[in-house]
């Protein structure tokens, strides 16, 4: 039973890799704008489709999708963006009606473009076991893990030092002193967007290349980017990290201890969890400060 218990632990940790790229695209987004794009989960599943194409029709691996997910996924975020700054009255309530409409179109384009097959990967690299002692995996699954935390690292060191990182906390903390400092907070959001968009097809690489796809996916995993952001702390970019660890060892543990039919419920039980017991996160203000 140990041995099972610490085989989900790891299991969960790599899968948190990937949640933790969908929930910063939609943190960040959230950080400049004060919008939650409901469209997001959709940006990422229309990666893994990218991936999906790439190997199906060229025989290639899911990593040479990337390329071509990135332009795309990025494309459509920026549109996503300008679609949001037409709103002038209620931004807040009307962004989340727009962008779930966003998300049900693309969900449908998916559906008519690949049909309501299950997908999964076919690269036998891919899918090969990867052995670290006692813990077992698909190489894939270690790989993106590695290429999840590079990516946050790489967004940290952005965020600090770069100036339009350091221009996307200012609009973020304050959108009136940023402008008075000479940022332009558009360009400011599209940047955000953008660099969203970055992670969100590196994320649906990620879930092609170990797990399955479908159309309908696209909602669940917005669902869990902003179980994540809960339980971080709305706004608390460094959180997210652990919020996904959490959910994906949550998650784990369940499927190995329970039934795979509880993995979605566990989500949910600790959003409810949070918001009851503290509203303001895991790291609560003093984490969204940091």
């Amino acid at each position: 039973m140990s041995e099972l218990i610490m085989q989900a632990l790891y299991s969960g940790v790599l899968q948190g890799g990937s949640y933790a790229l969908i929930a910063l695209g939609l943190a960040l987004v959230f950080g400049t704008m004060k919008v939650i794009n409901l469209a997001h989960g959709e940006l990422v599943l229309l990666a893994a489709y990218m991936a999906y194409t790439v190997e199906s029709r060229f025989g290639l691996s899911p990593m040479f999708a990337i390329p071509v997910a990135l332009v795309l996924v990025c494309i459509c975020a920026v549109l996503v963006y300008f679609l949001i700054s037409l709103i002038r009255k209620d931004r807040e309530l009307n962004s989340l009606i727009l962008t779930y409409g966003v998300g049900i179109i693309l969900t449908n384009a998916v559906l008519l473009i690949w049909s309501a097959d299950v997908r999964s990967t076919s690269s036998a690299w891919m899918q090969d076991a990867l052995v670290f002692g006692p813990f077992y995996s698909m190489r894939s699954e270690v790989l993106f893990f590695v290429v999840s935390m590079a990516l946050m690292g790489g967004l940290w060191w952005w965020l600090s030092k770069s100036w339009y990182g350091r221009a996307v906390r200012a609009v973020s903390s304050n959108r009136d002193a940023a402008k008075l400092m000479g940022i332009n907070p558009r360009t400011t959001e599209i940047v955000s967007f953008v660099v969203a968009g970055i992670l969100a097809a590196f994320a649906g690489v990620a879930i092609f290349s170990y797990g399955v796809i479908q159309p309908a996916f696209g909602h669940a995993l917005t669902v869990k980017a902003f179980i994540i952001t809960v339980l971080a702390g709305i706004g608390s970019i460094p959180g997210v990290m652990v919020g996904a660890l959490l959910l994906g060892i949550a998650e784990a543990l369940t499927v190995t201890l329970a039934s795979s039919a509880l993995q979605e419920l566990v989500g949910m039980g600790l959003f409810l969890l949070v918001l009851f017991v503290m509203p303001n996160g895991l790291f609560g203000a003093a984490g969204r400060r940091g």
